[in-house]
């Protein structure tokens, strides 16, 4: 009895000696100090992830029983969601198709791990990429695009769909549907504002995510009341917070004063009162608004500034920079009046842009790069874009948010981005600097992870390389 006791005994502690089988990842980070956009909490964590996604986050060390196939140590590095670029364009007809694909090579370079293309001539193309994208067959950001923007007859951007009226509000929509876009980007260069409000109404029926610029014959809160979801640029936000907004708005119905004349009339009367009240309702709507102000100060200063030497020119083709001619050339015939007022504009706008983040207005980061917006180039113009936000009062941690975390709130695609999060899938972006600190420390990229995939500096650096045109 004794002699099978300790063989029982025996049995048992060969058995409790037996490893448990390690769970298998395909890419592990290890000792990261990964930062909770919500919170500003900053843990040493490791990320473990296969097919795409992130299976588990530990607390750094803690967990041992695991092989991957490829295993980053992150020690002393900063771990945030990929970069969301939320206002880009891809355009400039079929000649410029390769340039802009070669865009995607820039936005991964400079941790931005999705896009979204409010609206150009290249559908086809942006259709194209994005599935090749999503397959794995093709580098580059998420694109969530707009597909043509809607605007009236004769529109002034190449493949806008023209709505005159009821019929072609249904037509353009069901267009929009079949392709299909991500949301529904409206322009006010031809537009009624009659036919815009319908345009809004009927996608918000539809359950469509609307967001554009807006006909200065329209109020502010016509939009907002009609459905839309956005805002791209402050000069309509400036619109709802003047006191004049009703007498400017009839001015421009009635073809007295232009979309120009309008500005200094409205700034000189922006008064704090209507602003609040135009915040609050902005914000009681859950409207976003894209602040653009990188983008903003590059144009109002295109006088004083010699773009010659950027960094970044040599990764644009040249017929990229020939698109870029037409608003220099503006500026080259602009008055010294119009200049200095461009230059206030500005100001204004940096100011407008912190106003809306007190009074709790969700902000959305966006560069508006692309084709014919000069010297704003994709990429480095998101970064430069929260710095903008941080200079004009935002903390680094406020601006973080308006990028990733912002941006997947508005597309509704927060159950798998925006957060790092299990089950969210990994796209990553490792710094060499805390971003908390200093904003631009979002520009020292130690790797990014696009889909569990892993892009080392080195190869960042090789891809920017492969990205020079001249």
């Amino acid at each position: 009895m004794k002699i099978r006791s300790l063989l029982l005994l025996l049995i048992l502690v060969i058995f409790s000696c037996k490893e448990k089988p390690k769970e298998q990842f395909d890419l592990v980070i290890k000792n990261g100090n990964v930062i909770d956009l919500e919170t500003a909490i900053i843990e040493s964590q490791d990320i473990f992830i296969s097919d795409g996604r992130i299976e588990k986050i530990t607390s750094a060390k803690t967990f041992k029983n695991y092989e991957a196939e490829q295993t980053v140590d992150a020690s002393d590095k900063f771990i945030l969601p990929g970069f969301w670029d939320n206002h880009v364009h891809f355009r400039g007809g079929e000649s410029l198709i390769n340039a802009n694909k070669n865009f995607l090579n820039l936005f991964i370079a400079n941790g931005i791990t999705t896009v979204r293309d409010a609206g150009g001539d290249l559908t086809n193309a942006v259709m194209a990429w994005k599935a090749q994208i999503a397959e794995g067959n093709l580098m580059g950001p998420n694109i969530f695009t707009s597909g043509p923007k809607i605007d009236g007859k004769d529109p002034t951007w190449a493949g806008s769909l023209a709505v005159e009226n009821e019929t072609d509000i249904q037509w353009a929509l069901d267009s929009l549907q079949r392709i299909p876009t991500d949301f529904v980007k409206l322009y006010d260069s031809r537009i009624s504002g009659e036919m815009y409000l319908k345009t809004i109404a009927e996608a918000e029926k539809r359950k469509l995510i609307t967001s554009g610029h807006m006909p200065f014959t329209v109020a502010l809160d016509q939009a907002v009341d009609s459905g839309i979801d956005a805002i791209e640029h402050l000069y309509y936000i400036m619109k709802g917070c003047a006191s004049n907004e009703k007498e400017v708005t009839q001015k421009l119905q009635n073809n007295e004063i232009g979309f120009w004349d309008a500005m200094p009339l409205l700034m000189s009367h922006y008064q704090d009162s209507v602003a609040q009240k135009t915040f609050y309702h902005l914000k009681g709507h859950k409207v976003y608004v894209v602040p653009t102000l990188h983008i903003g100060k590059t144009l109002s200063y295109l006088d004083e500034v010699d773009h010659s030497n950027d960094a970044y020119l040599k990764y644009m083709s040249g017929g990229i920079i020939k698109t870029y001619m037409g608003r220099v050339n503006r500026v080259k015939n602009a008055s010294e009046k119009t200049i200095a007022e461009r230059k206030e504009l500005d100001a204004f706008f940096g100011k407008l842009t912190k106003s809306l983040h007190d009074a709790g207005v969700g902000l959305l980061a966006g560069s508006d790069s692309g084709a014919f917006n000069s010297y704003t180039y994709p990429g480095i113009s998101l970064h430069k874009e929260l710095e903008e936000m941080v200079a004009n009062g935002l903390s680094p941690l406020e601006a973080l948010r308006t990028s990733a975390y912002n941006g997947t709130q508005f597309l509704k695609k927060d159950a798998d981005y925006g957060s790092i999060s299990e089950d969210k899938i990994a796209d990553l972006v490792l710094l060499d600097a805390n971003p908390l600190e200093r904003i631009e420390s979002t520009q020292k990229i130690y790797s990014v992870i696009k889909g569990g995939q892993n892009y080392s500096k080195e190869e960042l650096a090789a891809i920017l390389n492969a990205a020079i045109q001249n």
